[in-house]
């Protein structure tokens, strides 16, 4: 779904990409959270933005062109909040995972928590099928529950031998990708769950994986500090990304495909093009950052990172960040 009064029609050509952020360039930061945002993420129409933090809550804003103004506080985890997904194609429902043991879903159109799922463990991450049947969800304990989101049950779970980091399913939902410590991605049929093949696609550890909108791509980062780019189709390795030195945390497509944020302990964040390999820009920060989002329409991006409050810089601050902005509306 396409909020057609902002949506943004894709730029082709890399020298114009280029100049496009050279004038669209700008940071805008908002407070969000009493403490550190672990995770942001677009509605589908892109009319919202949710962050989730360690302060247990859930803030929604609203954007308003160039502007987020926050609209909602969802309380009611007892944990930190350290993943958020939203449905792909209900722009009012949202998932996220706490260290609580639970899974709740939030609508924020009538602003309830419609669900609370109780899990086994710590809950770390979270993936939402693109066809909106199931959620997975992974726990400290490298046990993955999948919940049916019909009657808000777990379905089924499966415990793995090795450290789960980051789930994703490929947008037909038919196939469930997990990476792990070992420098792998396991991909397995859905909701079968057969290994259907292992990809050895680092040398170091597999931290976050990512698909795009489109269904092209899928990108790996590493704590070997790469990320590389695959072929979703072939499972074949395009090309690797390796302008930061620090393990890569997260990772993020504009709604075209055509670039890829990539974001690490690095006072930087990359933004490289998929068709070359090149960088298009960066975006200077002054501490890690841990999660990325672009806009599902526009050349925006959504951050967060492990700022402190100054001048003794000893506690968190839990704000968000819009970057994209024309430089004469900054």
């Amino acid at each position: 779904m396409k909020d057609s009064k902002s949506a943004q029609a894709p730029i082709e050509d890399l020298s114009e990409l280029k100049s496009y952020f050279a004038s669209h360039n700008v940071t805008r930061e908002y407070i969000a959270h009493s403490s550190k945002v672990h995770s942001v993420g677009w509605s589908c129409d892109g009319r919202k933005l949710a962050s989730g933090s360690f302060d247990k809550t859930v803030a929604i804003f609203n954007l308003d062109r160039y502007r987020l103004d926050q609209s909602f506080i969802f309380r009611g985890h007892t944990g930190s909040v350290d993943q958020l997904c939203w449905h792909a194609s209900h722009p009012d429902l949202l998932s996220t995972a706490s260290g609580d043991k639970s899974v709740r879903i939030w609508d924020t159109r009538s602003l309830k928590c419609v669900a609370v799922i109780p899990t086994k463990g710590e809950n770390i991450n979270i993936a939402w099928s693109p066809n909106g049947s199931t959620i997975a969800v992974g726990n400290k304990e490298d046990l993955v529950s999948f919940i049916d989101t019909r009657t808000y049950k777990v379905v089924t779970e499966e415990q793995f031998n090795f450290e789960v980091n980051e789930i994703s399913w490929n947008n037909e939902s038919d196939l469930f990708f997990l990476t792990n410590g070992l420098g792998c991605i396991h991909i397995m049929a859905y909701p079968g769950l057969e290994l259907q093949t292992v990809v050895k696609a680092h040398p170091g550890t597999c931290i976050c994986i990512e698909h795009d909108r489109g269904g092209r791509y899928f990108a790996t980062g590493s704590a070997d500090a790469l990320v590389s780019l695959w072929d979703a189709r072939e499972l074949a390795c395009l090309r690797v990304f390796s302008r930061l030195e620090w393990p890569v945390r997260t990772l993020s497509f504009s709604f075209d495909g055509r670039l890829l944020a990539s974001a690490s302990e690095d006072h930087v964040i990359d933004i490289g093009d998929t068709e070359t390999g090149e960088k298009v820009c960066d975006i200077p920060v002054s501490a890690a950052t841990f999660t990325v989002a672009w806009h599902p329409t526009r050349y925006l991006l959504a951050y967060a990172c492990e700022d402190k409050e100054p001048p003794e810089r000893k506690r968190d601050v839990g704000n968000l960040k819009l970057w994209g902005l024309p430089a004469d509306r900054g």
